[in-house]
């Protein structure tokens, strides 16, 4: 009997079973398989009548299958005449993986009695056999394990390089929610606040004894200054400090205490639309250590940077009409407030600031805003707080639609929700009223504050007064918008509207500065809103361009006991009836405009009709 355990390559066997039974029978497609086997090893003796039992371990590559057999052949001698080989094979081929190890296989013939020629070659040959098959075993296994270590070490590393990934996106591109950078949080922070209204008044302005007065606009400034201590983050449309004009004297005063403040190496940041080279207080602040900003405007909407607001040591807060311009600190009539620790303020405003500061020098909005620059608080989710132990509520609206991310609130939305809630009236101060966008070519109407106005006097009842400043570059068309106003109360007995023009000049705003002895014209530049609950605190004219192009910021405060003389909505209330009821407001009708405002006027008819001529 010779005893074979050889390594065969399956694919030269043909399956004839059904492929649902668990027996298989193969066949050799040339001569017979153990014909070959034998051929393969020299052996002396041939396949006529042979009886083939063994096993066969299997592995699949690709479509090329090896067999590993251990063969019993029987012969009984060279003489007899060849039979064909049947085998059949218990196999698992379909249901089974290619790697499971051994297999049961079966090759039935007649059986015929073993020659002993035959099995004491086949024992002669039987230990060299085995030793060849074994290595090949082993190498197989060996190659097999090989090759699962590799394919597991190209998954695990795959794997690594995506979780790095992702880590990497997670930390550069999405932000923790409800905490700044310097731990500041909305659990964390201080809501017991004190606040105040800060005002310049234009000297040779005088008013009545018992008007109402209020810290100064420099004395202000000054004392935001005097309590810094480490750091100062201002917002200005303008950096003019410096000027030969008498009333400048506080603006170099200033000027001096901020380049005191960066040799104490208090760190300072300043956002501007103005290139440090074309301002020399840039420019020198910049030298003594302070971090410059610069906004493009032009490069996203040819808007400008009118938001006007400071923070002090994240815990201090100033928004207001006023810029950093000596004519602010002089011959400008300028209104703000000033709200002392009361960092969960500072927690949303700084989001603002921090908004700016990632435009610095860019040319294009982002895809998409950081989380960490999100809104804190809004119209249905309002700041709640104690301004000078009055129960209030806040928060801070921007523009334009833009700059604005993720429950950030448009000031224009925010002027809508302090229309709303009014009860009984709306009082409305602002440099200028004019509901209209300019573009290139042409105006157009923009009628949502001129349209929310009109519903809260004929569908509420609600009375407006509007103060309007008065200079010579009023827009002629306000008085147009002013009379279309009045003329919806005409025959509406529940209608009341009210309109003054603030004339500081006291009528002479049709003339030019050389016609005024050199001095610099006065102008009011408040642009604040109050109602019989709440106050609007901006930056903006009610101009259609304002809201659309510009970058500015607001300051919403909501009060219910507004009977405190401490109450900040009061005291605005008080300032709006002190200048409504000076000399300087005056009722101007249609038939007084001056004639200045007339040939304006006409010049722009008579040029708008020129135009149509030539097309």
């Amino acid at each position: 009997m010779c005893i074979l355990q050889v390594r065969i390559q399956l694919s030269e066997v043909e399956v004839l079973s059904h492929p649902r039974t668990s027996f298989w029978s193969h066949k050799c497609r040339k001569k017979s398989c153990l014909d070959k086997i034998i051929e393969a090893q020299n052996l002396k003796c041939s396949v006529d009548g042979c009886e083939v039992r063994g096993e066969r371990e299997e592995k699949e590559r690709g479509r090329v299958v090896f067999g590993m057999i251990t063969y019993s052949v029987t012969t009984p001698g060279e003489s007899e005449s060849t039979q064909s080989t049947l085998m059949e094979v218990r196999h698992d081929w379909l249901s089974s993986s290619p790697h499971e190890g051994f297999e049961q296989m079966r090759l039935k013939s007649r059986p015929r009695e073993p020659s002993p020629s035959l099995t004491r070659v086949g024992a002669n040959f039987y230990s060299t056999v085995k030793q060849q098959d074994y290595s090949a075993s082993v190498w197989l296994r060996r190659k097999d394990k090989l090759e699962h270590s590799q394919q597991r070490c190209i998954v695990i590393f795959a794997l690594v390089c995506c979780f790095a990934i992702l880590v990497a996106l997670i930390f550069s591109a999405v932000d923790i929610m409800g905490e700044d950078e310097d731990g500041l949080s909305e659990k964390n922070c201080q809501n017991n606040c004190r606040v105040a209204l800060v005002e310049n008044i234009p000297e040779g302005i005088n008013y009545s004894d018992s008007a109402p007065s209020h810290l100064s606009l420099f004395q202000g400034w000054m004392n935001l200054l005097n309590m810094a201590e480490k750091s100062v983050d201002i917002v200005s449309s303008q950096w003019d400090l410096n000027h030969s004009h008498p009333s400048a004297c506080q603006g170099q005063r200033l000027f001096e205490k901020l380049l005191e403040l960066a040799s104490r190496n208090i760190e300072i940041k300043l956002v501007s639309d103005i290139l440090p080279v074309e301002s020399k207080v840039l420019n020198d602040l910049k030298t003594k250590g302070a971090e410059v900003l610069y906004m493009n405007m032009s490069a996203y909407n040819e808007g400008r940077l009118q938001s006007s607001f400071w923070i002090v040591d994240k815990q201090h807060v100033y928004i207001g009409s006023a810029s950093l311009d000596w004519r602010s600190l002089g011959q400008m009539k300028e209104l703000g407030v000033i709200v002392y620790n009361c960092s969960c303020l500072v927690l949303d405003l700084q989001r603002i600031f921090a908004l700016y500061s990632s435009l610095r020098y860019k040319n294009k909005i982002p895809p998409s805003w950081s989380k960490r620059l999100y809104g804190v608080y809004d119209t249905q989710n309002k700041l709640t707080l104690q301004l000078n132990e009055t129960k209030s509520e806040a928060f801070v609206s921007n523009s334009p639609k833009l700059f604005c991310p993720k429950d950030r609130v448009l000031d224009i939305e925010a002027i809508y929700s302090v229309i709303d809630d009014a009860k009984q009236f709306v009082y409305i101060a602002v440099t200028d009223y004019l509901p209209i966008i300019t573009d290139t070519n042409a105006k157009r109407y923009w009628p949502y504050l001129d349209g929310k106005i009109r519903e809260a006097l004929v569908l509420r009842s609600i009375k407006v007064r509007l103060l309007i400043s008065f200079s010579r570059d009023t827009d002629p068309l306000t008085f147009n918008f002013v009379s279309s106003l009045k003329a919806i109360c005409t025959e509406v007995p529940s209608c009341s509207l009210k309109v003054k023009f603030f004339d500081l000049e006291e009528e002479n705003a049709c003339f030019l500065k050389e016609q005024k002895n050199t001095s610099l014209p006065k102008l009011n530049r408040n642009k604040y809103m109050v109602t019989d609950g709440a106050a609007y605190i901006g930056n903006f004219d009610w101009v259609g361009n304002a809201f659309t192009q510009n970058a500015g910021a607001g300051l919403v405060i909501n009060q219910a006991d507004t009977g405190n003389s401490t109450s900040i909505i009061k005291q605005l209330k008080a300032v709006f009836e002190r200048d409504w009821y000076s000399p300087y407001a005056k009722s101007l009708q249609p038939t007084k405009i001056p004639n200045c405002f007339n040939h304006k006027l006409n010049k722009a008819t008579s040029n708008k009709t020129a135009m149509s001529n030539v097309n």
